[in-house]
């Protein structure tokens, strides 16, 4: 059963530079969080626009991964699991895994496959570093605000040193597990963003049938027993029509992928969320890809007016 755990913050706080790789739309916020908190950070980004807001208010930047080799922490947010088996270099010996010293820890807080995790999870072995599965729950407004939930497993101890900077870039955390459990748990919750999604635009496009507004019907849905913190959070860009990508239609079709290839190689069927990702990807081809994963609402709305 997941906990939320703690540890004394004294015990860590004193080491060298964290490493940081990928600030992107979540990793430069968190990273920028835990260099507010007067922290030494070193950052590997492609983006020369996200290095230079972190170096501006103090972090140093990586030109190789071998700039890594004096950090003990390193955290990683990455796009997809393509990314993340280059960075640490699984199966071979020029990758991050290979440049950290021994008994360093690496937190990856991005979401991937739970197979592409035990791949890194058998280098990270390999070279001795402790592993850290650590994906977070929220949004980018979260990520600034220090507000996210992470989901975590893997090697305990490397979690207990780690917790007092987790705790510096959100507002809940759960150590679910010695293995693959944070990754699956990430699953778990992306699935019911994603539905939630599907089944509030077609709830919607039946009350628009009936004469109701978009404005009516979600100031009573989040009022209801159905009411929920995403759909508040959502409340106002679904009146006025502003999808406007905090997680894209894009995201989500990656999301509910890993989670069908998940399924599939466990033997799970899922009928519904089968579906579900066939309606982000129709969603997609009408155009609305880079949009916010809410625009089904829009989506469905175009269908039920033809």
């Amino acid at each position: 059963m997941g906990q939320i755990m703690t540890a004394p913050h004294e015990a860590t706080d004193a080491i060298q530079a964290v490493g940081w790789i990928g600030a992107g739309k979540m990793g430069e916020p968190m990273a920028a969080n835990l260099i507010g908190h007067g922290l030494a950070v070193i950052v590997s980004e492609p983006s020369a626009a996200n290095r230079d807001r972190l170096t501006e208010i103090g972090a140093r930047t990586a030109e190789t991964l071998a700039d890594f080799a004096r950090s003990r922490i390193v955290f990683s947010t990455l796009p997809n699991d393509a990314a993340l088996l280059e960075v640490v270099g699984v199966g071979r010996d020029d990758g991050l895994a290979a440049n950290l010293p021994r008994g360093a820890i690496f937190v990856e807080m991005s979401t991937v496959s739970p197979d592409c995790s035990e791949h890194v999870a058998a280098e990270c072995a390999r070279h001795g570093i402790r592993y850290v599965r650590a994906p977070l729950s929220g949004s980018t407004d979260m990520a600034r605000n220090a507000a996210l939930t992470v989901l975590a497993s893997g090697d305990r101890s490397g979690w207990e040193e780690v917790l007092p900077y987790v705790e510096k870039l959100s507002a809940r955390q759960f150590f679910l597990g010695d293995g693959e459990e944070a990754r699956y748990m990430k699953l778990v919750l992306n699935t019911l963003v994603g539905a939630s999604s599907a089944v509030l635009s077609e709830a919607l496009a039946v009350g628009a049938s009936g004469g109701l507004s978009r404005a009516d019907m979600m100031g009573v849905i989040c009022e209801s027993a159905v009411a929920s913190p995403l759909f508040k959070y959502k409340q106002q860009a679904v009146v006025n029509d502003d999808f406007s990508p905090a997680f894209s239609v894009s995201q989500m079709i990656k999301d509910f992928t890993l989670i069908s290839e998940a399924a599939r190689r466990n033997g799970v069927p899922l009928l519904t969320t089968g579906l579900i990702l066939e309606l982000y990807r129709s969603a997609a081809n009408a155009g609305m890809q880079d949009e916010d994963f809410f625009a089904l609402v829009k989506w469905q709305e175009n269908l039920s007016t033809r």
